[in-house]
């Protein structure tokens, strides 16, 4: 049986809130194959914004483990957290959190400067991947030129740019309509089945979930099911 690229085993998050404890995680026990794509579903509040910083060694947890690839994160410091994430994750956020300052070219060049890619490696790749999200023609625009479906597909970009073994959006139709939210979904879509990366997406929305192959409820800090995608997505008109 293939490893997992993630695994957790009794994970709890609690946050101390001057006297008060905040349980975020709940004993969650998780595991995700290489080449998965799985929707972490819940309501706000859920904690899955939690579990997503853990499996994203953006956080590590209080009790329990926390496993990439086979290494045990849940000990590493910040430094070494951020040394895997630039190397091993790609991130999609709901806000797209682009530099204005700099254009779409510049914005997916950023992460493999970090990973020391050399420059015209860099450039040539940055190009490819705006070209294969649709962004041909509006390379050399700010943030501010795009709208917001294009800002979010600059955003894909630059979370596949270093040819990440994992990538984790958060949210990403969040803030477009649904018809802008079904071609970014579809994006990620082919993204899976053509680079075969694992892919995991946070959200509350149905029409996202079933756009993945497994479906992860979380509620009150708790896994309470782990199925199947019914493939069935019925977007608003």
């Amino acid at each position: 049986m293939e490893k997992p690229i993630i695994k957790l085993e009794n994970v709890w998050k609690i946050y101390q809130l001057g006297k008060v404890e905040l349980i975020a995680l709940k004993g969650i026990d998780l595991e995700i194959i290489p080449g998965a794509f799985v929707t972490i579903m819940g309501a706000s509040g859920s904690g899955k914004s939690t579990l997503l910083n853990i499996i994203g060694c953006l956080d590590v947890p209080t009790r329990g483990k926390a496993f990439l690839k086979g290494q045990n994160v849940s000990l590493l410091s910040e430094d070494n957290l951020a040394q895997i994430r630039g190397r091993t994750i790609g991130f999609v956020f709901q806000e797209f959190n682009l530099l204005p300052n700099l254009n779409a070219l510049e914005n997916v060049v950023l992460p493999m400067i970090f990973q020391r890619i050399p420059e015209e490696k860099r450039e040539k790749k940055a190009k490819e991947i705006l070209v294969s999200v649709g962004l041909k023609e509006r390379v050399l625009h700010h943030p501010a030129e795009l709208s917001a479906g294009e800002r979010q597909r600059v955003a894909i970009a630059r979370a596949f740019a270093n040819s990440p073994e994992l990538v984790i959006a958060d949210e990403p139709t969040g803030n477009l309509d649904s018809g802008t939210g079904k071609k970014i979904m579809e994006i990620l879509t082919n993204f899976h089945k053509n680079e075969k990366k694992t892919i995991i997406v946070v959200t509350h929305d149905p029409n996202i979930a079933n756009y993945s192959e497994e479906i992860v409820n979380i509620k009150d800090g708790q896994i309470i099911s782990n199925h199947q995608a019914t493939k069935e997505v019925l977007w608003k008109k």
